[in-house]
């Protein structure tokens, strides 16, 4: 009797398997080793019958991948295409403190194929209470600091940066981006990178914040739609002032408000 046969993907790899078998049959074939079964992005427990075209990653616990297995690791978890999706993503993070640093990690983390990181200052002690840096990067550029912390993660994100003060007569750099995310402290840097996209670059998404100080109730940060492709996250209320600071807990509740929608405009364009 001919054996019928079905193709799945094995850690991303398009791979013949007869039909009926399951993910535990794949598994001790290709490596009975393998303790994390990822199936068309969920984990599964028990043995389950696998289809054509379904997606199977087999990862060893405790062990490093090669690099060229990787990336088809790093995506386990991601519905089946989304993460095409998301690759073709170009996206500009303008400052790269508590808001930017955290979302440039979130994106860098999910796969977002290009970022451009805009920042000209350095790392300093202070920073370290809500920024994703760390004591060895101290005294360094940003950019350079959150390339080398996004390349520890993620060495398949194309990584752009420019060490300038963002201003009216430099914001061409914005042009090459899909979606432009406004993460500066200053009230008036806000405004002219707001405005600026909102005149001149009006078919990028743009996505800005407003509040996110203190320790306040989490829930009361939310992400509006102002108008088309521009929005704000945030309270809008507590700005950073004297005996308001910013914290890390409500900064990185913010940032990874922008950066879930981030990611929900780019699967969606």
């Amino acid at each position: 009797m001919e054996v019928v046969k079905i193709k799945i993907f094995v850690n991303e790899i398009l791979t013949d398997v007869e039909e009926n078998t399951t993910a535990y049959k794949v598994r001790d074939n290709y490596n009975h080793k393998c303790d994390v079964l990822v199936l068309n992005g969920y984990p599964i427990k028990a043995d389950i019958p696998l289809s054509e075209n379904d997606k199977l990653t087999l990862i060893q616990k405790g062990v490093k991948p090669s690099f060229d297995e990787l990336e088809s690791l790093l995506i386990a978890r991601h519905t089946p295409n989304v993460h095409n999706k998301l690759k073709k993503g170009r996206v500009a993070i303008l400052g790269l403190g508590g808001l930017g640093s955290n979302i440039a990690i979130s994106l860098a983390r999910i796969g977002v194929g290009e970022l451009l990181l805009i920042d000209y200052d350095v790392v300093e002690p202070s920073n370290l209470n809500r920024q994703q840096y760390f004591i060895d990067d101290i005294g360094k550029l940003k950019t350079d600091a959150m390339v080398e912390n996004i390349t520890k993660i993620n060495p398949f994100v194309k990584l752009k940066t420019q060490n300038v003060f963002l201003n009216k007569y430099n914001m061409d750099v914005l042009k090459e981006a899909d979606l432009i995310i406004e993460a500066f402290d200053d009230a008036s840097c806000k405004a002219q990178v707001c405005n600026y996209t909102l005149l001149n670059l009006k078919d990028k998404y743009l996505i800005a914040s407003s509040g996110m100080a203190g320790y306040y109730d989490s829930n009361i940060i939310t992400t509006k739609k102002i108008r088309d492709r521009f929005y704000i996250c945030g309270d809008f209320v507590n700005e950073a002032k004297f005996g308001k600071g910013l914290m890390a807990p409500r900064v990185a509740i913010c940032a990874n408000h922008m950066a879930n929608l981030a990611t929900q405009i780019l699967i969606d364009m």
